[in-house]
């Protein structure tokens, strides 16, 4: 992946990145620090890993930090760190949905970029409202779906937009998992804990966990705008209060003289045999394209009456776009934590722009507050068609 200002003597400093969440034993926490170091952008300089005081410490100085900048707080980490002559410039936040508001609020009021883990909020109305401080505050705002920082989605993005498929007709996307497929909450394992807790997760299970993905991922390959959706959720786990498997019907915005496109979702954490089965199928008038998150370095491209065709991250008849964010040569498997560190290279160039006070690379591109609404406004729309037996909800 070519950095710009990578040599010795032209390289950009590294940005002073704090973290809030992310202790000891958070799988997330640990896949965002190694996603903001693959590419040498940032230097994790402080932390509220843990709202306990004793864990926050014991994390902090595991991970090396000094032990003045390791809080108990965030808002005691924004307040401090903003006044420091080196504090942090940006700051991770990835804690369970319900903290994402109250938490970035108090760091872009300061004019400390965030880089949030998603959902962006537990519901749409701190979504509103966090949207409003991230345009008022002159900060940038990243969501990490990581998902879109994979170099084949980029190519299949680019493809779309040069009108390869031609006038999209379907889009389908699945992301089915097991994990939950017994009730593993009332055992104490803590992801499914919160992920399954209302208070921290929000209205949607499934849907806000994954089912956003694969929404987010549709909606950044495609380049369309959902209309209006139906859901079918279940909870069929006995004891569950949240959905842990959704059937969604699609209806996209028209664009130009096109027809609206159509599409399906499905997203569950109770279809056996399955771990992380992301995938993405989009049709149009003059060709398809299939994409799998398990086999992320391949592209599947049928061009309508000819033979389906593979292609490879940076392989024969992969472009520009991908060629951006790939780090290394064709056959060398690229994959989840690399397209991690793709969204955080992308925030590091947006924000050493901001820095410099010059427009951004017009190619820079990551998941933005405005991304994070219509994630929320998905997840409640869901539930909201769901409890009305299936019924159309506009978003």
């Amino acid at each position: 992946m070519a950095i710009e200002g990578s040599s010795e003597q032209t390289r950009e400093p590294r940005i002073r990145l704090g973290m809030v969440g992310g202790g000891a034993g958070a799988f997330i926490g640990a896949v965002h620090r190694i996603a903001a170091r693959i590419d040498d952008q940032f230097d994790l300089v402080a932390g509220a890993l843990s709202a306990s005081p004793d864990k926050a410490i014991a994390s902090g100085r595991d991970l090396g930090l000094d032990p003045t900048r390791t809080y108990s707080s965030y808002r005691d980490m924004a307040i401090r760190e903003a006044k420091l002559k080196n504090g942090i410039e940006a700051v991770s936040i990835v804690t369970p949905n319900h903290v994402h508001y109250a938490a970035a609020k108090e760091f872009l009021r300061r004019g400390i970029h965030v880089i949030c883990d998603k959902p962006l909020t537990s519901n749409l109305a701190d979504a509103k409202k966090l949207k409003k401080v991230a345009d008022e505050s002159g900060a940038l705002f990243i969501l990490t779906h990581n998902y879109t920082g994979y170099p084949m989605v980029r190519q299949a993005r680019e493809m779309i937009a040069n009108g390869e498929l031609g006038d999209i007709r379907i889009v389908q996307a699945e992301y089915p998992q097991d994990w939950l497929t017994e009730n593993i909450e009332q055992s104490g394992q803590k992801q499914a804990a919160w992920r399954t807790d209302p208070s921290q997760s929000g209205a949607g299970g499934s849907t806000g966990d994954i089912g956003t993905h694969a929404y987010n991922l549709a909606s950044f390959v495609t380049g369309l705008e959902l209309d209006s959706l139906a859901a079918d959720l279940d909870s069929f786990v006995e004891g569950r209060r949240l959905d842990d498997n959704g059937h969604l019907l699609l209806r996209f915005k028209a664009k130009g003289s096109e027809k609206p496109a159509k599409g399906m979702l499905w997203c569950s954490q109770v279809a056996l045999g399955h771990e992380n089965g992301l995938k993405l199928r989009v049709y149009g008038t003059k060709g398809g394209i299939e994409w799998t998150q398990a086999d992320p370095n391949y592209l599947w491209y049928t061009p309508f009456g000819e033979p389906k065709r593979l292609i490879t991250r940076n392989g024969a008849g992969s472009g520009a776009a991908a060629a951006r964010v790939s780090r290394i040569p064709s056959g060398h498997p690229e994959g989840y934590l690399e397209a991690f560190a793709t969204i955080y290279t992308e925030a590091a160039r947006a924000i050493n722009a901001r820095k410099k006070g010059v427009a951004v690379d017009p190619g820079v591109v990551y998941p933005t507050v405005d991304d994070g609404v219509k994630g929320v406004a998905f997840v409640e729309a869901c539930v909201a068609s769901s409890k009305r037996n299936g019924a159309w909800v506009k978003l």
